[in-house]
Formats: structure tokens, sequence, C-alpha cells
């Protein structure tokens, strides 16, 4: 979504293959990923030969990485437990409970407040990279 975000910021779409090699995904991975963030509204999609994955700009802003999160695994980053158990609760907490407790509620909030906007200007301003 970052590097889709950086290009739409530059009026272009780009296309699956140039994605995955952009962020070194298997194709096959990165189409089934593309498939959930189109099916749930994230990006738009074209097919031709000057198609591609786009996302609006009048919605670069709005869309956060909370909605990515949860378009591609639901909400289950703020539900489950920090050891995997099935049954962890305030009332029957695992050994790490609490703490796990405080990094998920610091992680959502890093997550509804940054949006796809603020990555890609990282992106074109060069001060962040998605390669090594």
């Amino acid at each position: 979504m970052t590097f889709i975000a950086s290009a739409s910021e530059k009026g272009r779409r780009v296309s699956l293959k140039e994605i995955a090699e952009e962020i070194d995904s298997p194709s096959a991975f990165t189409a089934k990923i593309l498939q959930q963030l189109s099916k749930n509204s994230l990006v738009d999609s074209s097919k031709g030969p000057f198609g591609g994955f786009l996302i609006p700009l009048d919605r670069l802003n709005s869309i956060t990485l909370q909605n990515i999160v949860f378009a591609i695994d639901g909400d289950a980053v703020y539900n489950g437990c920090g050891l995997g158990l099935k049954q962890c609760s305030e009332k029957q907490p695992c050994p790490v409970h609490f703490e796990f407790k405080k990094v998920r509620d610091d992680l959502k909030k890093m997550l509804q407040s940054t949006s796809i906007q603020d990555l890609a200007s990282k992106l074109n301003n060069k001060t962040a990279t998605l390669k090594r």
C-alpha cells in the first residue's frame, strides 16, 4: 500500500509485477493481498495495457494502517493472546497478559493514527525506503 500510495501521489498506476519486485514479494502472494485490498475498496484496480493499481488522491489521507490490517487480518491483532493461548482474559490472564495489553493498545493507537499518505510522503521525500 505504501508503494502504491507513493506512485499515486505522482499520478501513476503500478502493476502487480512492479509492486512485487519493489517490495521483494512473490507475485502470487502479492496478488492475493491486492485482491483483499481491492475487495475492501482500499485500492482501485484496472486491467489492460494502461491498468494497474492506484489510490485516489482524495482517499490517501483517510486510509489508515488500521484499515489495511483489518482488510487482510481482521481484528485478531487487537484481541489475541500474547502467548497464543485460546483462553486468556482479565479474569484468567496468561503470564504476559497485562504487559501485552499495553503493547497491543499502543499498536492500535499507531495503526489508527497513521495514514497511508504519511508513509507515502516519507518515501517520496526519501526519508524512508522499502528496500535495503
